[in-house]
């Protein structure tokens, strides 16, 4: 994907500045996850985001090494690679404490991403010699638009590079009033460009309406490999991609719980603790191993290594704890190098459901394995 990177420290810190005096919306992902945010405050080295979710959910869905945000900036969309630092305080709401950028990828404003789910908005254009035409919006970007008319557009009445004035009542809010360029026209349909480029006032509320739009797009298209996995037949043979959720533990209501949760999402089933067990489940090829951890004991740690070395590199494992401190877990699954470290709470179901289906389409859709771990939150 084509684009520019913003390194000056100048330039990376007013446009983080100027997203922050907004409250601009900022999306946090992870090769796993998706948190909706947005923008706090500046504070040195220190950039504060409004915390959506719970601290065990920040701690352990962003704590991760490949932590990325997201935000509109005018007519194009920024993304940078971050680090969760902490948790603060800002204006009486808890924040997220985030490393502050080093670089900003910008992406070519050029070749702008277009809504095309627009429902049915109401435009009124005034060709170049004055005919008020209405008409409905057909696509839309930050910089452009396609339009249908209303009625036939008469041979020579709008041409490529004719200037015009548009209205366009997109949602409540976002009322595009402007001058535009006619790039092209095929038969009632033609494309403008916004020229000059649209005044802040509309282009923030604007580009912020197209991101979060595509953010949509972004997570429907992720979810559907996972789902489409899940719903395939059973009858799939040896050659075809991996399948099935592996459980290594001797809890069997832990298994029941997991079945509730993940069982629609792929087959799930309890492997003995042991060795041989273990060798016999990676022979039936799983998608992926959760490791039950129900106690970080130094005689359970060395069990642990010697379970997992018919694992490592063959199938990505998730350390499940239950009943165990945070901290430990992760600094275990660190060394251990699992996929993700987690003390699983079932109240909090749903995010858990989201990490594994996370693991999953980063594996199997992403191609690309083995992942980097979850790191430990520091000391």
């Amino acid at each position: 994907m084509a684009g520019n990177l913003i390194r000056n420290p100048e330039a990376v810190e007013e446009i983080l500045r100027r997203a922050c005096d907004r409250r601009e919306l900022m999306i946090l992902v992870t090769p796993y996850l998706r948190f909706e945010s947005s923008f706090l405050r500046l504070e040195g080295h220190d950039l504060q985001a409004a915390a959506t979710m719970g601290r065990e959910d920040a701690l352990y869905g962003l704590r991760n090494a490949d932590l990325r945000l997201r935000f509109p900036h005018g007519v194009s969309f920024l993304e940078a690679s971050t680090q969760l630092l902490g948790f603060g305080m800002a204006e009486g709401r808890r924040t997220l404490r985030l490393a502050v950028p080093e670089t900003l990828y910008e992406e070519d404003h050029r070749s702008a991403y277009r809504v095309e789910r627009v429902g049915r908005v109401p435009v009124t254009f005034s060709t170049p010699k004055y005919d008020l035409v209405t008409g409905t919006l057909v696509d839309i970007s930050t910089t452009g638009a396609r339009i249908y008319s209303t009625r036939d557009i008469l041979e020579g009445e709008l041409q490529a590079g004719d200037e015009m004035a548009v209205t366009i009542s997109l949602v409540e809010g976002i009322r595009i009033n402007t001058k535009v360029k006619v790039r092209h026209v095929h038969g009632r349909t033609f494309g403008i460009e916004f020229r000059p480029q649209l005044d802040e006032r509309v282009l923030h509320p604007l580009s912020r309406w197209v991101f979060e739009h595509r953010e949509e797009d972004l997570e429907r298209i992720s979810r559907r490999g996972v789902e489409t996995a899940a719903a395939a037949d059973e009858t799939r043979t040896a050659a075809t991609p991996p399948r099935g959720l592996a459980l290594v533990s001797g809890d069997a209501a832990l298994e029941g719980t997991l079945q509730n949760l993940l069982g629609g999402l792929q087959p799930l089933h309890r492997v003995a603790p042991t060795v041989s067990a273990i060798k016999e489940a990676l022979a039936q090829h799983p998608a992926l191993l959760l490791f039950h951890v129900p106690s970080l004991g130094l005689d359970e740690r060395r069990r642990m290594k010697a379970l997992l070395e018919p694992v490592q590199g063959r199938v990505p494992f998730l350390l499940l704890g239950t009943g165990i401190e945070g901290g430990p877990l992760l600094e275990l699954g660190t060394e251990l190098k699992a996929t993700v470290s987690i003390v699983f709470n079932p109240e909090r179901g749903t995010f858990f459901q989201r990490l594994v289906q996370g693991v999953l389409r980063r594996t199997y859709e992403g191609g690309e394995s083995p992942m980097a771990p979850v790191e430990p939150e520091p000391s």
